[in-house]
């Protein structure tokens, strides 16, 4: 679980830092707060309710933070404790199921969908800085996904890191021990960011992660009390998200691994997996400085194809989603398209304007399909 859970995210984490500008030791905060968060909560959380509940951090929030261009790093933080702050109010109120209920699946999931779609294309347009380096992880990874699809990743994150040593594009220079950190980044909360990052970052973490861990643990026979572990990311990133914490949220995928017949007969005694989990991820604390590292001397190619990759399952997901209803095909349709767009009017980025108008035009039909059947 630990490997499919850093496996992916790392590098979607590192671009999200860098496209905020920040420096390596911020960097490194974020991999040590968000390492020892994920380790203390999923522990906590697991062990207060006899069920194995993974809190983990928002990988699709990452990629949103790493494609929204010109905004500093403090306001940036700002907008997570909004966020942190919208999934309290969500938590305390007891809106989960009014959300659920008035924001369609569909346009949720087309948004991700416009997000992630940057990240896909990615692949594509890094060939023209090294097309050599990307065909052999494209082939790698479609290679082992037929025999390893496990490994997959980490089989092409070789291959390309292979091929840039051989090459002489590595940057050893950079590589050197560095200890865990955190530092502090004092937010700034500007309204335009709150709009624009804070309200899209929490309604994709509420619709591609809590949404869908909650039903993970339904469907393994599991219901501890939504509202206080909601309230209990909430507050967490509302604590550290100047360390780093961008998102924290109750993990799906990842979660279920840890839940099958496989790892316990008794489904009660499954949640001591995320106890071990949990003392794992302090290892990934101690290296969270070396991670950093290793991603600073890894070239840029390597680096856009590996996340390009990596969120390919998820938007492939999100796409059928987005297209599966045809009452609301268009509405997701015009969600997707605004949201990949990368549209900036008056400061606020695509996504809360793809989210804006799919909603538009969704209620819009049903208003005038109600009209003709009336």
């Amino acid at each position: 679980m630990l490997i499919v859970s850093w496996g992916s995210a790392a590098v979607i984490i590192f671009q999200a830092a860098n496209s905020l500008g920040a420096t390596s030791a911020q960097i490194t905060s974020w991999f040590t707060i968000l390492a020892l968060l994920s380790g203390i909560a999923s522990m906590a959380l697991s062990w207060r309710y006899r069920v194995p509940i993974y809190i983990a951090w928002s990988t699709p929030g990452a990629a949103l933070i790493a494609l929204t261009s010109g905004v500093p790093l403090n306001e940036a933080l700002g907008a997570s404790i909004f966020a942190g702050f919208l999934a309290v109010l969500l938590g305390l109120s007891g809106l989960f199921a009014w959300m659920v209920k008035h924001i369609p699946a569909n346009i949720a999931a087309a948004m991700l969908a416009g997000i992630l779609i940057n990240f896909g294309m990615g692949i594509f347009t890094s060939m023209q800085s090294d097309a050599a380096m990307v065909v052999l992880m494209l082939g790698a990874y479609l290679l082992s996904k037929q025999f390893w699809p496990k490994y997959s990743l980490l089989l092409m994150l070789f291959v390309g890191a292979a091929y840039a040593y051989l090459s002489g594009s590595m940057h050893f220079e950079l590589l050197h021990w560095q200890w865990p950190s955190l530092e502090w980044v004092t937010p700034v909360f500007d309204w335009q960011t709150l709009l624009s990052l804070g309200i899209p970052l929490f309604l994709i973490t509420l619709s591609t992660q809590n949404i869908p861990g909650v039903a993970v643990l339904h469907s393994h026979g599991y219901r501890p009390p939504v509202s206080p572990i909601m309230v209990s990311t909430g507050l967490i990133t509302m604590l550290f998200a100047p360390f780093g914490a961008f998102m924290l949220n109750l993990a799906a995928i990842s979660a279920a691994i840890c839940m099958g017949d496989d790892v316990d007969a008794d489904p009660k005694q499954r949640y001591k997996a995320m106890l071990v989990n949990g003392v794992m991820n302090f290892g990934v604390v101690l290296m969270g400085g070396m991670v950093v590292m290793l991603f600073g001397a890894l070239p840029k190619t390597l680096l856009l194809t590996l996340a390009g990759i990596a969120i390919l399952s998820t938007l492939i997901g999100n796409l059928v989603t987005a297209v599966a209803d045809a009452d609301t095909r268009e509405a997701a349709l015009f969600t997707l398209l605004a949201a990949a767009s990368g549209i900036q009017l008056w400061g606020i980025s695509s996504a809360f304007w793809g989210l804006l108008l799919g909603m538009a035009v969704y209620h819009l039909n049903r208003y005038t399909a109600a009209r003709r059947s009336a």
